[in-house]
C-alpha cells in the first residue's frame, strides 16, 4: 500500500503537483485542510506536513496509529510534542535554512516600519490626511544594534544591515565570535538591553528561552530604544511589554509573533500605537515557500522510498 501523505497547512502549487504525481505516494488532493478534516483523515495518514497552524499533541498522535513521519515545513518545531512522537515511534524533521533569509528580511522590514513610522503614516494618508509633522522618525545609520540569538537568521540580519554601519552586539551561548568585523559578542543579555538602541530577537523557543525577555530586561532598555521580534512569541513577557509600551518606557516595538496565535481579537497588544504588528509573516515569501516545499518533497521521498531520514529533530 502506498504511503498516504497529507499537507495540512498549505503548499507551493507547483511542488504540490509534483508531490501528487509521485507514483509511490497517495497524496490527499487538498494542499490545505481544516482541523476538522485533519481529524477525519488522521487514522490513515502515514506522512504529515505542517506549518505553524497545526499542533502535534499526544491526543492527535493517539488518533493517528499509522503515522510514521511528521515534517515541519519551517524551522521552529515548538508546535510539535517531540517526546510524544518519539514515544510513538513517529519521526520528526524540519526544513532548516529554507526560511532564513525571509525571516531576517522581515525583521528588517519591521525595524524600518517602527523607525520611520511608515505604517501609521500610510493609514492617515489612506484616510485623506497629510500629517507630516506627526511622523518624525529615526535613522538606523551608525546605531548600536543588539542581536539576541546569533544563529543563521541572526547572522543574516546582522549581515544585511551592515551597510548602515551599525555597531552590532550579539548574545548567544553557543556562538563565541563572529567573522563580521562590525559584530562583537556581548558579555550578557543585560549588556545588550541596557546599551543598544535597537534589539532584534532571533532565538528559538525552548524551555530555556521561554519568557527570556522579562520585565527586568525590558526595564533596562533606553527610553528611545526599539525591540523587534520576528522569532517566537513566547520569548517575550507580553504583559511586561504592554506595560513598557503603554508607559512609553521605550520608543516602540515591531512584532511578528505572539505567545498565542492567532492573536486574540481583544488582545491589548492591538491597542498600542507604538507597536507595529504583522500576523507571523516571517516565512511568507514566494521564495521561502518554494524552498521549503522543495525540501519537504525531497525529505518525503527519501524517507518513504529510500528509507533515509533527513534533518531529524528530537525532543
Amino acid at each position: 500500500m502506498k504511503p498516504f501523505i497529507v499537507t495540512a497547512d498549505g503548499f507551493d502549487k507547483d511542488l504540490f503537483e509534483e508531490l501528487k504525481n509521485t507514483p509511490e505516494f497517495d497524496v490527499h488532493p487538498e494542499a490545505k485542510i481544516s482541523q476538522e478534516k485533519l481529524m477525519e483523515l488522521l487514522p490513515k495518514i502515514n506522512g504529515l506536513v505542517i506549518r505553524s497552524a497545526s499542533t502535534i499533541t499526544p491526543d492527535l498522535l493517539e488518533k493517528a496509529p499509522e503515522l510514521k513521519y511528521v515534517i515541519r515545513a519551517g524551522e521552529g518545531t515548538d508546535n510539535i510534542d517531540k517526546k510524544a512522537c518519539e514515544a510513538k515511534g513517529v519521526k520528526v524533521s524540519n526544513t532548516p535554512g529554507a526560511n532564513n533569509n525571509s525571516a531576517a528580511e522581515h525583521a528588517i522590514a519591521l525595524l524600518f516600519t517602527v523607525l520611520r513610522k511608515t505604517a501609521h503614516a500610510h493609514k492617515t494618508m489612506a484616510s485623506g490626511g497629510w500629517d507630516k509633522n506627526k511622523f518624525v522618525g529615526n535613522e538606523l545609520w551608525r546605531k548600536k544594534v543588539g542581536v539576541v540569538g546569533f544563529g543563521r537568521i541572526g547572522q543574516i540580519f546582522a549581515q544585511r544591515i551592515s551597510g548602515f554601519e551599525p555597531e552590532v552586539m550579539f548574545f548567544d551561548p553557543f556562538v563565541d565570535k563572529s567573522d563580521m568585523p562590525h559584530c562583537q559578542k556581548a558579555e550578557s543579555l543585560e549588556d545588550i538591553f541596557s546599551k543598544c538602541d535597537i534589539i532584534s530577537l532571533h532565538t528559538p523557543l525552548t524551555d530555556q528561552t521561554r519568557g527570556l525577555v522579562s520585565k527586568e530586561l525590558l526595564s533596562l532598555m533606553k527610553k528611545d530604544a526599539v525591540l523587534i521580534n520576528a522569532s517566537r512569541g513566547g520569548i517575550v513577557d507580553e504583559a511586561a511589554l504592554i506595560e513598557s509600551l503603554k508607559n512609553n518606557a521605550i520608543r516602540g516595538a515591531g512584532f511578528d509573533v505572539y505567545s498565542k496565535e492567532p492573536l486574540e481579537e481583544n488582545s491589548p497588544l492591538r491597542e498600542l500605537p507604538n507597536l507595529v504588528m504583522t500576523p507571523h509573516l516571517g516565512a511568507s515569501t514566494e521564495e521561502a515557500q518554494f524552498r521549503v516545499g522543495e525540501m519537504v518533497v525531497h525529505q518525503l521521498k527519501e524517507f518513504f522510498i529510500n528509507n533515509n531520514l533527513l534533518n531529524e529533530v528530537k525532543g
